[in-house]
C-alpha cells in the first residue's frame, strides 16, 4: 500500500473518481477507495531528416577571346599653306590741330555770410525722486508632517474558480459564453510608505519699499543761432579758347598680303583590328542535392490505470510496509541517428505503428515496479460513476 504522503500527492497528477459516498465495500467487509492514475510508456519511432549537399559537375564550354592586331593604311589629304607678301602704299589724311588762346570774363556769384546770435529755449528733463511706500507680502511659515502613502506594486497572478457567465472577448469584442472552471486572474498589491508632506501657512507682513518716481523739471538753456546773409561778389576769371586748324598729311603704310598655296600629303596611320578566337574550357557547376537521414527518437505514451486503496474504520488509508511510489517526470532523450536502410526508402513519410497512440504531454508520474505488480494483482472492478459535483470530488 501507499503511504499517506503518496496518497495525498497522487491527485496532483491523476483524477480520482468514486461514487457519491467515496468508498466501496466488498464481500469480506473491507472498504476500498478507487484511484485512477496516468502512467507513461516509452516508444521509439524513426523519422527522416532532410539534409542538403553541394555537388560540383564538370562541363565543357566554349569562350571567345579577343585578339588585337595592328595594321597600317595611307591617308591622303590636301593642305593649304599660307604665303605672306609685304607692299607699301601712300595714304593722305586730314588732321585737326588745336590752337589755344587766353581771354578774361567777369563772373558774378552770390556768397552766404554766416551771422551768429544768442537765444534761450526751455528744456524739460526727467528727475528720479525717491518715494517710500508700504507693501503687504505673504510668507509661507508651514511645516512638514509624516503621511502614510500606498505605493502600488506588481500584480499577483493566481488560479481562481469562476462560475459560468457571459463575458466580452477583448480581442474580437463579441460576447462569448465562459464555462465554469479555473482561470488565471491578477490581484493588485502594494506596500505602505511614510512620506513627508508640506503643510503651507501663509502669514501677511507689511514691508517698506522705496521706489523712484520720475518728475519733469523745466530749465532755460542758452544756444547760438547761425543765420546766413547773401552778398553779391564780382570777379574776373581767365579762360582759354581752343580753335581747331585743318592740315593735310601724307604717310606710307606697309600692307601684308596673304596668299594660300595648296599641297597634297600622304600619311601612314596605324589602326587596331579585333579578331575573336574560340577557346575550349572546363568549368565546375555547383548543384544542391537533397538527402534524407534517418533519426530515431523516443516519446512517451500515457495510459490510465485504476487501483484500490484500503481504508480503516475512520475512512483513512491503511499504511503498510510497502515502500511509497517515487514519481519522477519522464525526460525527452536527444535524437540519435539510426542505421541507414538498405532499400531506397529515403522518400517514405515517417509513421507510427498500427497500435501506437499519438504522443501526449510529458507531465504524468511514473510508477515503481512494486506498485505495478500490486495493481495487477487487484481484482477487476467496474467503471465507477463520475462525481456529481466538484465539491464531492475534492471530498473524496
Amino acid at each position: 500500500m501507499f503511504s499517506v504522503l503518496a496518497v495525498l500527492a497522487a491527485p496532483a497528477f491523476a483524477q480520482v473518481c468514486c461514487p457519491v459516498s467515496g468508498c466501496q465495500t466488498c464481500a469480506d467487509g473491507q472498504t476500498y477507495r478507487i484511484v485512477y492514475q496516468t502512467v507513461c510508456e516509452k516508444r521509439q519511432v524513426t523519422a527522416y531528416r532532410i539534409e542538403y549537399e553541394t555537388v560540383c559537375e564538370q562541363r565543357q564550354v566554349t569562350t571567345y577571346k579577343p585578339v588585337w592586331e595592328t595594321a597600317v593604311r595611307e591617308n591622303r589629304y590636301t593642305v593649304a599653306r599660307p604665303v605672306f607678301e609685304t607692299a607699301v602704299r601712300e595714304e593722305t589724311y586730314t588732321v585737326q590741330r588745336p590752337v589755344y588762346e587766353t581771354a578774361e570774363r567777369e563772373e558774378c556769384y552770390t556768397v552766404m555770410r554766416p551771422v551768429y546770435e544768442t537765444a534761450y529755449r526751455t528744456q524739460y528733463r526727467t528727475v528720479m525722486r525717491p518715494v517710500t511706500t508700504c507693501q503687504t507680502r505673504y510668507i509661507d511659515q508651514g511645516c512638514y508632517s509624516q503621511q502614510v502613502v500606498l505605493k502600488p506594486g506588481l500584480p499577483v497572478t493566481r488560479l481562481n474558480w469562476q462560475s459560468a457567465a457571459c463575458t466580452v472577448d477583448p480581442i474580437t469584442g463579441q460576447t462569448v459564453y465562459q464555462r465554469p472552471g479555473l482561470y488565471w486572474t491578477q490581484t493588485p498589491r502594494g506596500r505602505y510608505e511614510v512620506q513627508k508632506v508640506w503643510h503651507p501657512n501663509l502669514v501677511a507682513q507689511q514691508v517698506q519699499q522705496t521706489s523712484y518716481v520720475p518728475q519733469t523739471v523745466a530749465e532755460q538753456v542758452p544756444y547760438q543761432v547761425c543765420k546766413y546773409v547773401s552778398e553779391q561778389v564780382v570777379r574776373k576769371v581767365p579762360f582759354q579758347v581752343c580753335r581747331m586748324v585743318t592740315e593735310q598729311c601724307v604717310r606710307k603704310v606697309p600692307v601684308r598680303t596673304c596668299r594660300m598655296v595648296y599641297e597634297e600629303r600622304v600619311e601612314q596611320a596605324p589602326y587596331q583590328v579585333c579578331r575573336m578566337v574560340a577557346q575550349q574550357e572546363t568549368i565546375s557547376v555547383p548543384r544542391v542535392v537533397e538527402k534524407r537521414m534517418p533519426v530515431t527518437y523516443t516519446y512517451n505514451v500515457p495510459r490510465v490505470i485504476c487501483y484500490r486503496v484500503p481504508l480503516d474504520a475512520c475512512g483513512q488509508p491503511i499504511t503498510q510496509t510497502i515502500a511509497p511510489a517515487t514519481g519522477s517526470l519522464s525526460t525527452i532523450e536527444r535524437p540519435t541517428p539510426a542505421k541507414q536502410p538498405s532499400g531506397g526508402n529515403a522518400d517514405v513519410k515517417p509513421s507510427l505503428g498500427p497500435g501506437a497512440a499519438s504522443p501526449q504531454p510529458l507531465d504524468a508520474e511514473k510508477k515503481s515496479p512494486a506498485e505495478s505488480e500490486q495493481l495487477e494483482s487487484l481484482p477487476p472492478i467496474g467503471n465507477p460513476a463520475p462525481p456529481s459535483s466538484v465539491y464531492e470530488s475534492k471530498r473524496a
